[in-house]
């Protein structure tokens, strides 16, 4: 006979705010709602984690479920509890954020949500629950670990051009990167390899290819010497502020 509690306990969700490049735009990723409440609204995607399950394993769970979205680095963000965030019950929930390559995650609306798609992060539609706060804390956490984690990479292929990776900085940090500097610095961290072959799509010379070195990562960090990318300060790139 399970354990009855004298006092009422609340539910807990399981919330994964999914980023990517596309169309030269940092994009997340949406599910639009089934049921109530909220019912039509737009929402980052999660739902209830079931009574034997581990939280990663019911937000992987969901997000799959309702995005079709799976096999993608998780992390933790932050734990949401204020009493009234949810007009059901009392919910607390663990959000998780990650970063993907759009090429490498086909999108489909699951079975409990009307549709699946990505918006621009700083211009989303008005958002269920307390969805916003979620986001926007999740996208001050990627512009801050930017700067001292290479988790930029996730959201790039394999083999790239220096100026795609300054334009994800760029995009990420919401300003202007001096491109002489950026070279330099994300050079000297000493974790990228030229690739074999070159990008001819420009009109003008084909550019190097690179790609992120996780050997060279691992061996530096085990020596003490993690990624550190440190711009300079030049002018702000966007005047739109995250909504």
């Amino acid at each position: 006979m399970p354990y009855t509690y004298q006092f009422p306990h609340p539910s807990v969700t399981a919330d994964v705010v999914i980023f990517a490049m596309h169309e030269n735009d940092l994009k997340v990723l949406l599910v639009q709602r089934k049921n109530p409440p909220f019912k039509n609204h737009w929402a980052i995607p999660g739902g209830f984690v079931e009574i034997d399950e581990d939280l990663e394993a019911g937000a992987r769970r969901e997000l799959e479920e309702e995005t079709g979205v799976k096999d993608v680095f998780l992390e933790q963000l932050y734990t949401f509890g204020e009493p009234k965030r949810d007009p059901r019950e009392r919910i607390i929930t663990v959000a998780y954020y990650s970063l993907v390559n759009l090429a490498d995650h086909p999108v489909r609306a699951g079975s409990d949500a009307l549709n699946a798609c990505w918006f621009p992060v700083r211009q989303p539609p008005k958002l269920a629950f307390d969805h916003k706060k979620v986001l926007n804390m999740a996208i001050e956490r990627l512009k801050g670990k930017a700067l001292y984690a290479p988790i930029v990479f996730e959201l790039l292929p394999k083999k790239f051009k220096l100026s795609q990776l300054q334009e994800v900085f760029e995009i990420i940090l919401d300003r202007k990167l001096d491109k002489r500097n950026f070279r330099k610095k994300i050079l000297g961290t000493g974790m990228l390899t030229e690739a074999p072959g070159m990008d001819k799509s420009a009109q003008r010379r084909p550019a190097k290819l690179y790609r992120f070195d996780r050997k060279k990562f691992n061996k530096l960090n085990r020596e003490g010497i993690g990624f550190e990318f440190r711009p300079d300060s030049p002018r702000k790139r966007r005047t739109t502020e995250p909504s």
